[in-house]
């Protein structure tokens, strides 16, 4: 057992490790938006289903001298692929689809050394139960499995990325794949350690029942028990970075209470309690729904936060502990592990690939919370020494039935109601667009694009009023004081990184040229069709589509007076757009006398003290300047760099701005290194 143990546990480590290794790296590469994650897991999800079909394969249809030796080759050739390292040449150009490009390269990257790891829970458990028939049941290595996985999610941000740069921790995996190969081909070896003469059956587990094989029904059974917590989990994690609270790591806790819940039910002792859980799975599913509806936004942050843990944990102890009860003697084991896994991966599919494109707002996490409730309530019907259909016909049936019509009849109400009351509302692999107006035609009226919960720009609608300056971008807020250094007469030149509404074009004049660098594509066409900054200003506008510091690496020196950034109020922040080597493709497009102008406005993280260490590094002056909320201008904090500290000596800063300040536990963050729980408020 601890051979077979530590391989399981080490591969599992491994598995979770690399998820936010490599999902790190490309973040930088495809705009940091939250899709970025679910991709990612979507593709994990489709090798983890890939590697028990393998599995499954091996056991049931070759020798075990044939297994050890396709599996030790198979090894041998993934670790000859290492290190885990991304090309660059896999990075966007902007017009392609993000999502299959993802996919691509993270198959060239990782996909062999991943595939592997994947198969090593089912392919392990059955070599146990065929070399120890006595030794007690396998499927408690599937609860230390689990246990390998969580450990490992929970200590990447806490001990591994505030410590180690990005290509040492690739390495320091690759280290760690080598001794879990050499690891699992001598336990392959060892499980098939006879003489070809005396090897067994390809189907002969060591197995003393004669358990029947499962039925289609079972096997379809499995796959929503599976299905369901996938989805819900990975549905609450869109909702929660998108629409509660707009902070990173909230992707961990999600993820965290679904591998919680397999350790819990598949344990040796078994955590789930039927009596118990079944009856909490009603007010579960209802707080679920009333949570994410629109009108319900009653509960501070960190409450709503904790309801949606708790109502994920118990769907996902109902469903993980139904299938723990069904699960078959080790004989089937692989076959059980399969379905497992394709319904885990059907989960991901859908709301990693069709939730994006089929609906126009984030209405998956209400059709998870419905298919979860219909699991639950066909697994209650569906009790021991009872046929299913007296039992769906009992009184018991019929008013879980009737339960289940009423939650989903509730939760159409509130995917109707999150998208009533807006002029659009949209999305797409960068997340969610909505426009919202009030008092349409008053002289108070105003639009609103808002990206999840983030305002990304606001118009008044008064014809009188359209260019006047709203939200982050008043008179004295830091951008506000940046355009007034111009010279009257002599044409300016900005770039802005990120076109919102376009609000940055109503400082433009005749003869001004703006270029914006904008990565989602429905953004210009809200900005020119649901406002009219963009339209109203006379200066010349360019919108170039792409990444704006992928865009601006191609580009040759641009010579801008300002350039802009307005890309950190939201919950994915790209953090590649304030290393030191971002910094450094700013200085080169910038006049010697120009401003980089950074709004940095946000409720979770101080960006602060990481632009003033790459402000140190590069030698260049930095200040701050703070504006207070004034009703129609909201509370900012901008910071701004100069090539020379004499441009914040003019009078439009002296009196308000300060130096940039550093905190001593924050270092200088590159491409290669940098940490977010070190600037947490």
């Amino acid at each position: 057992m601890p051979l077979y143990a530590l391989t399981i546990f080490l591969s599992a480590f491994l598995l979770f490790q690399v998820q936010p290794l490599i999902a790190k790296t490309i973040l930088a590469w495809f705009g940091g938006t939250a899709a970025v994650w679910t991709t990612c897991m979507l593709f994990f999800q489709f090798l983890l289903l890939a590697g028990y079909l393998y599995a499954h394969f091996v056991i049931h249809r070759l020798r075990p001298r044939q297994q050890a030796w396709l599996h030790g080759s198979l090894l041998a050739a993934a670790v000859l692929l290492l290190p885990v390292i991304p090309n660059p040449a896999w990075k966007p150009s902007g017009l392609e689809n993000p999502t299959w490009r993802i996919l691509l390269l993270l198959g060239a990257t990782v996909g062999l050394p991943y595939l592997l790891c994947s198969t090593t829970g089912p392919l392990l458990q059955a070599w146990y139960a065929r070399t120890h028939p006595h030794g007690g049941t396998p499927y408690r290595l599937f609860a230390l499995s689990n246990f390998g996985s969580m450990l490992a999610l929970v200590s990447y941000p806490l001990a591994v990325e505030p410590y180690l740069p990005g290509r040492a921790q690739a390495w320091i995996w690759s280290a760690g794949f080598a001794v879990f190969a050499a690891l699992c081909a001598y336990a392959g070896f060892r499980a098939s350690g006879v003489t070809a003469a005396e090897e067994p059956a390809p189907t002969a587990l060591a197995d003393p029942t004669a358990e029947p094989a499962p039925g289609f029904w079972l096997h379809l059974f499995w796959i929503g028990l599976a299905a369901g917590p996938s989805m819900l989990m990975l549905a609450v994690t869109n909702h929660l970075t998108q629409d509660v609270a707009s902070m990173p790591f909230l992707w961990i806790v999600p993820l965290s209470i679904y591998l919680l819940s397999f350790i819990l039910t598949f344990a040796a002792r078994g955590w789930y309690r039927r009596e118990l859980f079944l009856v909490l799975t009603a007010p579960a599913l209802g707080g679920l729904g009333y949570l994410q509806w629109s009108e319900a936004r009653d509960l501070r942050v960190p409450l709503e936060i904790a309801a949606f843990s708790a109502g994920l944990f118990i769907v996902c102890m109902v469903c993980h502990g139904e299938l723990a009860q069904r699960k078959p003697s080790p004989r089937h084991l692989t076959a059980f592990f399969l379905m497992l896994s394709v319904g885990g991966a059907l989960g991901g599919i859908f709301v990693g690939l069709i939730a994006p494109y089929l609906f126009i707002a984030y209405f998956e996490l209400a059709v998870a919370i419905g298919f979860c409730g219909l699991m639950a309530c066909l697994a209650a019907i569906d009790e021991s020494g009872q046929p299913f259909a007296q039992s769906l016909v009992s009184a018991a049936g019929i008013a879980l039935l009737v339960g289940l019509g009423g939650l989903c009849v509730f939760l159409g109400r509130t995917m109707s109601d999150s998208v009533k009351g807006y002029r659009v509302v949209q999305r797409n692999f960068y997340g969610g667009l909505r426009v919202r107006e009030a008092d349409e035609g008053a002289w108070e009226g105003y639009r609103t694009l808002l990206h999840g919960s983030i305002n990304h720009g606001e118009q008044w609608t008064h014809p009188s009023r359209r260019r006047e300056l709203l939200s982050y971008y008043c008179g004295d807020a830091g951008i506000g004081r940046v355009m007034r250094l111009r010279r009257a007469g002599v044409p300016h030149r900005v770039g802005v990184l990120g076109l919102g509404a376009g609000t940055m074009a109503a400082f433009g004049r005749e003869g001004d040229s703006y270029r914006f660098y904008e990565i989602n594509p429905a953004v210009p066409v809200l900005a020119r069709s649901e406002f009219t900054f963009v339209s109203d200003s006379p200066a010349q506008k360019q919108v170039v589509m792409g990444d704006g510091r992928l865009s601006l690496e191609r580009e040759g020196p641009q010579g801008f007076d300002v350039l802009m950034m307005d890309a950190f109020s939201g919950d994915s922040i790209p953090v590649h757009l304030v290393t030191r080597e971002a910094f450094v493709q700013y200085y080169r497009h910038l006049k010697p006398g120009g401003v980089i102008v950074i709004h940095i406005s946000n409720k979770y993280l101080d960006l602060e003290p990481v632009l003033a260490r790459v402000a140190e590094s590069l030698h260049k002056p930095a200040i701050v300047i703070e504006s207070d909320d004034t009703g129609d201008c909201f509370g900012t904090t901008y910071v701004l760099f100069a090539n020379d500290q004499a441009v914040f000596e003019r009078p439009e800063f002296s009196a308000s701005a300060r130096p940039a300040k550093t905190r001593a536990k924050v270092g200088i963050w590159t491409d290669d290194y940098f940490n977010l729980f070190h600037i947490l408020k």
